[in-house]
């Protein structure tokens, strides 16, 4: 598999691939996904390293870019391809900026907790992230096809307002962004997060049939589906409780947490 200095580029299968930044503290993943005739890539990283330098080695084939969600670290090579997907909702965000985190502080979780060494084109003093019309835009049960592999979109706000999972219907492969992954809170505390859209969210993605793995965008690399028994228990325990709400703090379940 691939070297780099700053990448770490893992083989799920021979045509999906995580293209990970182990070195910073949001342990970001993005993927490759290959079909027969495009490829589709969920998110473009932090943007401390071009992502198309790896990308490029991958794969010939036109690449699609889809966004699971307009936060710094999900769109920091999106400068580098042409064709970029967002969801509706997230669009404004994507061309005039990410709403209600302000320069400074993106800049300053850019550069903490930095464990390798950064490219030097590196410069969180001056880093921004990117601002640009999308191709186009993405809603629910949107279907993307890139050659004997279908993608299909699932709406799934709370996290943010445009925030989308992404089912591999081939593989059943579910990619959850920042709906669902371990080891660290997945957070709707910030005033442009909604607990309760978040909620029905987790509700939603726990309905899908036939999901063969879950790929989160942090931490661990690949969740089992057993995880999804306590996401339904999770929800009607935040639920029942009246948990769903601002300032309830962070609530622990097995596998995961989540911070309101």
């Amino acid at each position: 598999m691939l070297n780099d200095p700053w990448f770490t580029v893992r083989e799920i299968d021979n045509k999906t691939y995580a293209i990970s930044e182990l070195g910073h503290w949001e342990r970001v993943h993005s993927f490759l996904l290959i079909g027969d005739t495009k490829a589709a890539l969920i998110d473009t990283g932090l943007g401390i390293d071009n992502m198309k330098r790896i990308t490029d080695q991958l794969t010939n084939l036109p690449i699609n870019v889809i966004t699971t969600h307009v936060h710094a670290d999900h769109i920091g090579s999106h400068g580098e391809y042409d064709r970029l997907f967002v969801h509706e909702a997230e669009r404004d965000w994507l061309v005039h900026g990410i709403v209600g985190l302000p320069l400074e502080q993106m800049r300053q979780n850019i550069a903490r907790d930095i464990t390798i060494p950064v490219p030097e084109s590196f410069d969180p003093s001056t880093y921004k992230p990117f601002q640009g019309e999308p191709t186009g835009l993405l809603k629910d049960g949107d279907r993307v096809e890139l050659g004997n592999r279908t993608l299909v979109i699932y709406h799934t706000p709370g996290h943010s307002p445009g925030h989308i999972a992404i089912f591999d219907e081939e593989k059943g492969y579910l990619f959850t962004g920042d709906l669902l992954y371990d080891e660290t809170p997945i957070y709707a505390f910030y005033p442009t997060t909604n607990p309760v859209d978040l909620v029905n969210s987790l509700e939603k993605i726990n309905k899908i049939p036939h999901i063969s793995m879950i790929y989160g965008s942090h931490n661990t690399l690949g969740l089992t589906p057993e995880i999804l028994d306590e996401v339904k228990y999770a929800v009607e325990y935040l639920r029942k409780n009246g948990f769903a709400r601002f300032g309830t703090g962070v609530h622990y379940f097995k596998g995961f947490s989540v911070q309101f």
